[in-house]
């Protein structure tokens, strides 16, 4: 069962936030075509001035720009960013006000409209091994919804105002997934991907979450600490 989020319900740090969008669904309709996924993973990022912990790995580290300023905005817009130039990734802005915040959308099930999103899947990237690698990862989450930086940057997941021929709507799951698993974010560069930052969130056993890897300097920075993370397949 789920309920329709509000913005109370996004309004605490995202670090908090983030295990509550675990078994969460987020619905986007597209120029008419509508896909459900229910999220299984998801990564906490904090902005400039947010939490006792400053985050080397956010893109609001550094303050405002014109490429995060949703991440500055009201809670349960959504944050979508381009990654490596061709990737539109999507994040739920968190926080209180006056702080920037999101969770990344890691990866999730495709629940209705796999059609749709396997269609959009070969468009952009070619073939889909397996159903559970439909938005398995950020960027294919992104092309199965089917929202794309710049145009739908900053629509608004509570509300369901259209945006550029696109609505989207954050439903919260009534009950939490039985076993959540926390760790180290993915692919994120020095000590922001490692143990001191354990804001990536998952569904422990769920085959649709994303397989861990190391980013830039984070293996050498997490030696230095002694941190082991699990490793996912």
């Amino acid at each position: 069962m789920t309920r329709s989020a509000t913005r109370d319900d996004l309004s605490a740090l995202p670090v908090e936030v983030a295990p509550s969008l675990l078994g969460a669904l987020l619905e986007t309709v597209v120029q008419g075509e509508r896909v459900v996924v229910r999220l299984t993973e998801v990564e906490a990022y904090h902005g400039r001035g947010t939490g006792a912990l400053p985050d080397p790995g956010s893109h609001a580290r550094m303050g405002p720009t014109a490429r995060n300023a949703t991440m500055w905005g009201e809670p349960g817009h959504l944050y979508v960013y381009l990654s490596h130039g061709i990737h539109s990734c999507v994040n739920v802005v968190c926080g209180p006000d006056g702080v920037a915040g999101g969770v990344l959308l890691r990866a999730g099930e495709v629940v209705e409209g796999a059609d749709v999103a396997e269609r959009r899947r070969l468009e952009r990237r070619g073939a889909v091994r397996s159903p559970r690698d439909l938005a398995r990862g950020p960027g294919r989450l992104g092309d199965a919804v089917g929202l794309r930086h710049p145009v739908h940057d900053g629509i608004d997941a509570v509300t369901g105002a259209e945006r550029a021929g696109a609505r989207a709507h954050l439903l919260l799951p009534t009950e939490p997934p039985a076993r959540i698993a926390s760790g180290p974010r993915v692919g994120v560069a020095g000590l922001a991907g490692t143990d001191a930052f354990p804001w990536r969130f998952w569904i422990e056993g769920d085959t649709t979450v994303s397989a861990f890897r190391w980013g830039r300097g984070a293996a050498e920075a997490a030696a230095r600490q002694g941190d082991t993370p699990s490793v996912l397949d």
